[in-house]
């Protein structure tokens, strides 16, 4: 590692968001050709940043959901205490305490840092009005590569949403070995709506990071049953998360006060490969949900 990296990133040309939105050749040639030197500013960054103790750890966790993930990783036959958790508020959609809200303040603490340290950073501009937040997974061009993240990262997907996925929704077993995520923030008069979408993934999970007291207006999320062509507007606490097939229809309706931070986290298999409807659903044995996938990453991205 480069000892200056972080002055070198901080000062580097950046693309500008009108290139970055028309993709243009020049902006993939800036992600490409600076990969090691910005993995090098973030390594630079984590060890000379003054976090404060806003470390990443299993305590973010909301502690009924992380003790029984413990005791299902111990004992995967006692997995139903991990399903219990989780409530179906719409045809395939279930909605869980996530992350202890008293704990909101070091993840989020550790965002604004985040943003703070000013090392170039792509933002999520496959959702073409949002302005903020980050691109989290390595597979991704100018991703979060502060150490310490990708170490919380890595847990979060690997212990966590992978077995949850396969306990709610068998079928996806083959086509999550591939993780993607990233973070957005919805702001009023700035963001103002995502239209009606399916997400190319098998299982997409979406947490909501704002902390206690933190109000918003509007931005709720928009469900459509594909079979009734019912629709429900679902919103969510502070670290609270929704769960559900990539398939179904949703959308984020226009926030109207306020800001909404979020992490939304996808799975799917090799080369963009998703769980769609008529997938055989295995018999999976609880220690078939409760294991680490040793597949390495394919480096497909879909955005």
């Amino acid at each position: 590692m480069t000892l200056n990296s972080l002055a070198l990133a901080r000062d580097i040309a950046r693309p500008s968001r009108e290139a970055m939105l028309r993709r243009a050749p020049s902006v993939q040639d800036f992600w490409h050709n600076n990969t090691t030197l910005f993995e090098d500013a973030w390594k630079e960054w984590e060890q000379d940043a003054d976090l404060g103790g806003l470390t990443l750890d299993e305590s973010l966790y909301a502690p009924a959901l992380r003790d029984a993930v413990k005791a299902a990783w111990a004992n995967p036959a006692e997995d139903t205490a991990v399903r219990d958790l989780w409530q179906e508020v719409f045809p395939g959609v279930y909605k869980a305490q996530f992350f202890d809200p008293e704990k909101l303040p070091i993840l989020r603490g550790y965002m604004d840092k985040v943003a703070d340290a000013n090392i170039p950073l792509r933002p999520p501009y496959g959702i073409s009005l949002n302005r903020a937040g980050a691109m989290l997974d390595p597979r991704s061009e100018g991703y979060l590569g502060a150490p310490g993240f990708q170490s919380f990262y890595d847990g979060l997907m690997n212990r966590y949403m992978r077995p949850i996925s396969r306990l709610l929704f068998p079928d996806v077993a083959g086509y999550d070995t591939q993780t993607f995520g990233f973070s957005i923030q919805w702001k009023a008069d700035t963001d103002t709506s995502l239209r009606p979408h399916s997400d190319a993934s098998s299982v997409t999970l979406n947490i909501n990071l704002n902390l206690p007291g933190e109000g918003f207006s509007g931005s709720g999320v928009s469900f459509i049953d594909p079979e009734s062509r019912r629709v429900e507007s679902l919103t969510f606490d502070p670290g609270t998360a929704l769960i559900h097939h990539g398939s179904v229809p949703h959308a984020s309706e226009p926030i109207t006060e306020g800001s909404r931070s979020n992490f939304v986290l996808w799975l799917y298999g090799r080369h963009g490969q998703a769980a769609r409807g008529g997938v055989p659903v295995p018999d999976l044995a609880p220690e078939d949900r409760w294991t680490l996938v040793n597949e390495a990453s394919d480096g497909f991205a879909p955005f």
